[in-house]
């Protein structure tokens, strides 16, 4: 559902709100709260829960995205960059959305920590029904979480659709993108020196 701000009233807008979640790039965890007081903001935004239950249910949170009990009490500073992308994550499933945002959810992890978010991410998805828009550069996180594409350049979306699409579309970008030397894995070795999928 698309809307304009300035034409719908607060509750309205808020119901919106409250239908998605956001992994922000760095987290965006607030550095003097908890991680748990952190998962907790939006419950306290949006809901009428009693402190104890929102410690119950920030704590589950906490243990659907891999996280160990004790990081619960840690502040940010206290996390390694892997756990702060999963603390943003519980923070995003608080209110159990329909829909993610993630934008660029796996930079500045190294590639086995990658790999795990994206199974994270994959396993989420498919458990809990979640529509997911991820803003990536990461082939890897593509060619493992997405099942739809879009490519944006020269400000439009140059191709969209399944990957097959992205390996068949002829623009000097999207080739070079797709199926450069850094694609490994995307397109099959044997193919890369004749041009073809």
């Amino acid at each position: 559902m698309l809307f304009r701000s300035d034409r719908v009233d607060a509750a309205t807008r808020t119901g919106i709100e409250r239908c998605w979640g956001v992994l922000f790039q760095h987290g965006a965890l607030f550095s003097s709260l908890t991680v748990l007081q952190n998962v907790q903001v939006p419950m306290r935004e949006h809901m009428k829960l009693s402190q104890r239950l929102m410690d119950d249910l920030a704590r589950l949170k906490l243990a659907m995205v891999g996280l160990p009990k004790d990081a619960a009490d840690k502040y940010p500073s206290e996390l390694s960059g892997g756990m702060i992308k999963r603390a943003s994550l519980a923070r995003a499933l608080a209110l159990d959305p329909a829909i993610v945002f993630l934008d660029e959810p796996t930079s500045g992890l190294d590639p086995i920590g990658a790999g795990d978010f994206d199974d994270l991410i994959a396993k989420l998805r498919d458990t809990l029904g979640l529509t997911v828009f991820m803003v990536t550069h990461d082939l890897d996180s593509l060619r493992s979480v997405c099942d739809r594409i879009a490519v944006l350049g020269n400000r439009k979306v140059l191709v969209s659709g399944p990957m097959s699409t992205m390996l068949e579309f002829d623009h000097p970008w999207v080739k070079a993108y797709f199926r450069g030397a850094r694609a490994r894995g995307i397109v099959e070795p044997a193919h890369r020196g004749q041009g073809a999928v």
